[in-house]
């Protein structure tokens, strides 16, 4: 019998590309994307966000890199982020060349905004050397006037070929580590593009229905304009543009891509940090076997795996369960309050008993069931452990270092 997924037309093949270790195109798992609202040079406030985008079930998130400070931001968010993070380039080749010393996993350039040969053609081969991919981000509406003006306005040929001109300079500098979008407002411009665009290239197409505007308008033009596509076996990567939370735009492309059976329905959602450098346990693993125990359970819940006790309850609070390493104990939290310490080696053990009581009695329940003490435990680890290792853990002083010589500080 055949999969949901199976019943739509073949996807085209594309070639892969891997944004810091998640694949896209080439036969991988349709991707969701979003981005961040917050100030980049927020780094707190931003990574909240790009937790509870991770958790609706973005696969990478987009950060904007318009400023130095962004930039700097940029160096404290890549390390503790759950997901790869692209940054968002529109006018300013040096904006590029920082997040690149940010440690950014992708780059996102406008070819109508970011217009001299010579500066993209460098950005590319500074991307080439680090293993970086670039998506060409063409938009209907900020289009090269020259390519507008020769096609008669914004047409799917203008379109498609702004994203050949860049291209051109790409392959100038044998960079072709490439995704590519060519969206549009008008939801039959955006489709005629890329139907287009996926007869022109074999690169992976990222799928988008730009400022669709706020739900459910938005979300009924957004699902007209990407479902059209996916259903035609065209595009590798979404992203809904809501005029909404970003956290709406990650929950309805990953309802969406369950809808086509394009991606596997999950009861419950664990997500987990990459282990930077004020990592106290053995993340990976932790989230493996916590993985394996509870999905055999079938619970309905979010579940958070953190590193430290440090950011991890904070980054993590809106997560119904979570748990912290930190001094060779494990620190429980539900919605970010420290309700349990338990030995290191207990950390999986703890996590499932406490999943189980928070689907049978609720989070009121067992909120007002926590340890005593527990909080200023966790205090007095989180106070320790910043003494050992310093407010720095991840060096991020030294990417921007760097970034202060690219921009010529």
């Amino acid at each position: 019998m055949q999969t949901p997924g199976e019943l739509l037309t073949p996807r085209r093949p594309t070639r892969q590309i891997s944004v810091g270790g998640v694949a896209i195109g080439g036969g991988a798992p349709v991707t969701v994307q979003s981005m961040t609202t917050t100030k980049t040079a927020d780094v707190d406030g931003t990574l909240e966000q790009i937790y509870d985008l991770a958790a609706a079930g973005a696969d990478l998130v987009r950060c904007t890199c318009n400023e130095e400070a962004a930039a700097e931001g940029l160096a404290h968010i890549v390390p503790r982020s759950p997901v790869p993070i692209i940054a968002d380039i529109h006018f300013h080749q040096e904006m590029a060349y920082a997040a690149l010393e940010a440690g950014v996993q992708g780059l996102r350039l406008n070819p109508g905004n970011l217009r001299k040969p010579e500066e993209i053609k460098s950005i590319a081969a500074e991307a080439k050397d680090r293993g970086v991919p670039i998506r060409i981000g063409v938009n209907a509406g900020s289009l090269h006037p020259e390519i507008a003006a020769r096609h008669g306005g914004a047409t799917p040929e203008a379109l498609i070929e702004s994203a050949e001109l860049e291209l051109r300079y790409f392959q100038e500098v044998d960079f072709d580590d490439v995704k590519i979008s060519v969206k549009a407002s008008s939801v039959p411009l955006m489709i005629a593009a890329y139907r287009l665009a996926s007869e022109r290239f074999d690169y992976p197409l990222h799928l988008g229905v730009t400022e669709a505007g706020p739900p459910p308008a938005g979300l009924i033009k957004g699902t007209a304009g990407i479902a059209t596509l996916l259903a035609e076996g065209i595009g590798d990567t979404i992203r809904y543009s809501l005029t909404a939370d970003p956290v709406e735009e990650a929950r309805a492309g990953r309802q969406l891509l369950e809808a086509l059976g394009l991606r596997e329905r999950k009861g419950l959602d664990l997500i987990a940090c990459p282990s930077c450098g004020r990592a106290e346990v053995d993340v990976i693993a932790i989230a493996a076997q916590a993985q394996e125990a509870l999905e055999a359970l079938a619970l309905p819940i979010q579940v958070a795996v953190m590193g430290c006790v440090v950011n991890g309850p904070g980054e993590a609070k809106h997560a119904d369960l979570g748990i912290a390493g930190g001094r060779k104990k494990g620190h429980l939290f539900i919605q970010g309050k420290i309700v349990r310490v338990v030995p290191e080696d207990q950390m999986v053990e703890a996590l499932v008993d406490e999943a189980k009581k928070l689907v049978e009695e609720g989070i009121e329940a067992r909120l007002a069931a926590a340890d005593a003490g527990a909080e200023a435990e966790a205090a007095a680890d989180r106070a320790a452990l910043l003494e050992a290792k310093g407010e720095d853990a991840n060096h991020a002083s030294v990417r921007i270092a760097k970034i202060h010589k690219v921009l010529g500080d």
